[in-house]
């Protein structure tokens, strides 16, 4: 496949990884690097937008730390009159109407503004939609993210991605500037074999944006991390596991009619027939083309699963598609092994007479105690589909909070009757009993 992709697409240069926590790295390299270097695991390429993510990482870095809220307009942390009322919620998902790039012809002089010029600059940049209104990709949107959590900070948004992403991950090869071991990047024409190096380019203030190197190996782990932190980060050193759940939740479609892929923050979203969902993001800079995604869901995915795909053509799109394919066929040709069932705890005697059978609205649900919690699905629903799960609330045996699932956040609460039994739950106030009743109570079955 990736032999495909690379002849196929007339890239120079592709390289793949597939990292997966239940098998050994795999790797491949097909083509020249364009220079005296030999083409091999370690050469670098540009990664483009792939950047974001770790942008937005340290974005979210600083809400958990308390520096600040996502719905804070920018204009609460940087001295910037023009469309600071923009939020960090809406900056991290393309929402916020930035216009697409920062101000002047940056693709046409290839000369990007520093920080201090970025931010002096949003005055003649144009608010091009409503705030909220609809997906609309902006790299001045996330250039000024970058800016946002160095001023936080006190460092540099270069220095902030070493110190508090790659290093604790081991992620060596991901780099601000290229190292000796990088690959140049190429158009390749169109109607000839003949290809052409683009220049080299640093984008400076829009660095947040776009600036980042790396290498497959190190960002089919870094995919990994994404959509399963427990198997990269089990400590959550870098980032908890619920905050990347956050950011892994849709925030906008890319598109009003076709629902193919979407925004979560900063995470580009590719759900996939059998709650099967794809999270990453695709990269493009002169010369370079990337795709970073790894896969959560579905009965045969592995767990810490993520590959990556790296070429050196700005106009081989073939890697662009590579990336899903490979994680697809991983999948289909090397399942994740199945866990076998072991026999569990006794069901905690207060929750024995919740179990089995309530309706509610006219709909059966089926309640059940497993892995050591109370969990709750409609009855025939998908077995795919995740159940409620509940949690106590202050320790009180008769109040639990859905901490996920349906009903996520609300209150479930069980009225017993004067032997202990529950007789009646309410979930998010609405009532649950052992018979079909209507709205006012009265048993359908009884006529």
């Amino acid at each position: 496949m990736v032999a495909k992709a690379q002849a196929h697409g007339r890239v120079p240069a592709v390289q793949a990884a597939i990292f997966r926590a239940d098998r050994p790295l795999w790797t491949m390299q097909v083509g020249t690097t364009g220079n005296d270097t030999a083409l091999d695991e370690q050469t670098q390429f540009r990664i483009g937008s792939v950047t974001k993510t770790f942008t937005a990482v340290l974005v979210l870095q600083c809400r958990d730390d308390g520096l600040l809220d996502l719905d804070d307009p920018i204009s609460r942390h940087l001295d910037v009159p023009a469309l600071g009322q923009a939020t960090v919620r809406t900056l991290l998902a393309h929402t916020a109407g930035y216009q697409r790039e920062p101000y002047g012809d940056v693709w046409d002089t290839m000369l990007a503004p520093d920080a201090a010029e970025l931010l002096d600059d949003l005055a003649r940049c144009e608010r091009v939609l409503a705030p909220g209104r609809r997906f609309h990709y902006s790299n001045l949107g996330f250039a000024v993210l970058g800016q946002l959590v160095a001023r936080l900070r006190g460092s540099s948004w270069e220095q902030l991605v070493i110190d508090r992403v790659t290093t604790p991950l081991g992620l060596a090869s991901i780099t601000v500037q290229p190292t000796g071991r990088a690959a140049v990047g190429h158009l390749v024409d169109a109607y000839s074999d003949h290809v052409r190096p683009e220049p080299a380019t640093d984008f400076k203030g829009v660095g947040p944006a776009a600036q980042l190197w790396g290498t497959a190996t190190d960002l089919a782990k870094w995919a990994a991390f994404l959509n399963d932190p427990a198997t990269v980060d089990p400590d959550g050193a870098v980032l908890s596991a619920t905050t990347l759940e956050e950011m892994r939740w849709p925030h906008t479609t890319s598109e009003e009619a076709v629902w193919a892929s979407g925004m979560g923050l900063g995470l580009m979203l590719a759900p996939g027939s059998g709650r099967v969902l794809q999270v990453g993001h695709y990269g493009a800079m002169p010369g370079f083309l990337a795709a970073v995604f790894g896969q959560r869901g579905g009965a045969d995915t592995p767990r810490g699963f993520g590959a990556a795909v790296l070429g050196s053509a700005g106009n081989g799109d073939t890697v662009i598609e590579l990336v899903h394919q490979l994680l697809t066929k991983s999948v289909e040709l090397d399942p994740a092994e199945i866990a076998p069932w072991h026999p569990g705890e006794p069901v905690p005697t207060q929750y024995r007479s919740v179990l089995g059978r309530w309706w509610s609205e006219g709909f059966e649900h089926e309640f059940h105690w497993r892995n050591g919690a109370l969990q709750s699905r409609a009855a025939g629903a998908p077995a795919g589909r995740p159940p409620s799960v509940f949690a106590l609330v202050d320790g009180d045996p008769d109040l639990l909070r859905t901490v996920s699932g349906r009903e996520c956040g609300e209150l479930l609460r069980l009225t017993r009757d004067a032997a202990g039994e529950v007789v009646r739950m309410n979930w998010a106030t609405y009532r649950f009993t052992r018979a079909q009743e209507t709205f006012d109570g009265i048993n359908v079955s009884h006529g």
